[in-house]
């Protein structure tokens, strides 16, 4: 964990209201949190000691100190916040540098709560699947047809389904050696969660690709990877929650070409050479 802060931003929906309430001092406050004692930040957020204690432990942190050390390394390492968001008032160059400051922010935030271990037991069973299914819809639908695209190009057999029927028929056909990766900003889109859980329940190995926290997507899935991103109303949320996505997609394929480094070569270099022919010439 490199970033507390991102990490409090993006559990804050699944915190207890006791959580909640410390959760919100912390964010509004984090460089007055670290001067304080465990007692005074208690009451400043009208709570316990213990609930301080349970808080960090939530977070995954040992302790108040560890919380104070933290959040002190998340303020050392941040950078400028935006200003605002994208209001109907701003000019072009105005939603350039906004647009563009968001997606930095999101591929930023993501890297601090990715987990080496997860990625790499990801890449592992990527990279020794059978067939990989990629499910999505809407937005994360687009990252998983990006994956796919990717994927297919080192000759690694998969589908990207973005219809729910689809992705339910191919989840129950699968098997030992296979792999489903569910994609879901939220965590909570019923029909991805509902098929990760059958394509487990076949004998697949799952992935998820989630903001970070807890949620219905993570549970049911063996291997989850987590993305950061603020989604806000005319604040390019969406959008920078994609960049994220897609940032964890390239990692993935990266860490993949890897472990087959000598095949991918081969594939690569056919894949190029065929596609070049289809191009114009001037």
């Amino acid at each position: 964990m490199t970033d507390v802060l991102a990490v409090i931003r993006e559990m804050s929906s699944s915190f207890t209201p006791s959580e909640a309430k410390i959760a919100k001092y912390i964010l509004e406050n984090p460089t007055v949190v670290t001067e304080l004692s465990i007692n005074e930040l208690a009451n400043a957020c009208d709570t316990s000691e213990a609930s301080i204690i349970r808080f960090c432990r939530t977070i995954g942190l040992k302790g108040f100190q560890e919380l104070k050390i933290k959040i002190a390394v998340s303020l050392a390492k941040q950078t400028r916040k935006l200003d605002g968001g994208i209001t109907s008032e701003d000019d072009v160059m105005a939603v350039i540098q906004k647009i563009a400051n968001f997606n930095k922010q999101a591929i930023d935030s993501t890297i601090a709560v990715l987990n080496a271990e997860e990625l790499t037991k990801a890449a592992e069973a990527l990279a020794n699947a059978n067939k990989i299914d990629f499910y999505g819809v809407a937005a994360s639908g687009v990252v998983a047809y990006d994956a796919m695209l990717k994927f297919s190009r080192i000759n690694i057999p998969c589908t990207a389904y973005q219809d729910t029927h689809l992705q339910l028929t191919s989840a129950v056909n699968l098997k030992k050696g296979d792999v489903a990766f569910g994609i879901s900003y939220s965590g909570a889109t019923k029909e991805i969660v509902e098929a990760i859980q059958t394509a487990k329940e076949a004998g697949a190995t799952t992935i998820s690709l989630t903001k970070y926290g807890q949620s219905p997507l993570a549970k049911a899935a063996d291997i989850n990877l987590f993305v950061s991103s603020e989604e806000a109303m005319f604040r390019a949320g969406a959008m920078a929650s994609r960049i994220a996505q897609l940032t964890v997609i390239d990692i993935l394929f990266i860490l993949v070409a890897q472990k087959k480094y000598n095949d991918v070569v081969r594939y690569l270099e056919n894949t190029s050479e065929v596609l070049s022919m289809r191009k114009i010439n001037n």
